[in-house]
């Protein structure tokens, strides 16, 4: 499979709506927003990271489809990774790929990145990144309606 990345454009995001809405993925995913189906909160959400100029957000295409989203933001010194894959495509190695891609786009380190504890898949895409688990948390997940322990990821400079 060919995975690259190219700038999000307003078309993309019905797709990422729905895939970020999607009760699996989400709960796979545990950390997400309050109510992942309100799509108001979904288009704000997305207007603010589309006007920020210091993040970068790309599109994730697979053979030239739209299959996912990939990021770099949060504040100098605090900078995190973020992905979202369609869930037809977990396990065929296009998350690694396309968090490679953002990596060799995006050269400042270091950045961080944090996963439930239990979203193995997460763990090893960040891990086959170059990422290593540097600390542990424990916070209210939203898609599980739980505490739910998470572990923190650092990709050194």
């Amino acid at each position: 499979m060919d995975v690259s990345l190219r700038e999000v454009r307003d078309t993309d995001l019905p797709l990422f709506f729905a895939w970020m809405s999607d009760p699996e993925s989400v709960r796979t995913a545990a950390f997400t927003s309050e109510d992942p189906a309100d799509r108001h909160t979904f288009d704000a959400h997305w207007k603010r990271i589309l006007a920020n100029p210091s993040v970068v957000m790309r599109t994730v295409l697979t053979d030239g489809a739209v299959v996912g989203s990939a990021g770099v933001y949060g504040a100098p010194d605090d900078r995190q990774v973020t992905y979202w894959i369609d869930r037809a495509y977990w396990g065929r190695g296009v998350a690694t790929a396309a968090l490679g891609a953002l990596l060799d786009a995006v050269p400042e380190r270091p950045l961080y990145a944090r996963a439930a504890a239990d979203n193995t898949g997460s763990r090893r895409v960040l891990e086959k990144c170059g990422f290593a688990v540097t600390g542990e948390d424990h916070g209210y997940a939203h898609a599980r309606g739980e505490e739910t322990d998470e572990l923190l990821f650092t990709l050194p400079g």
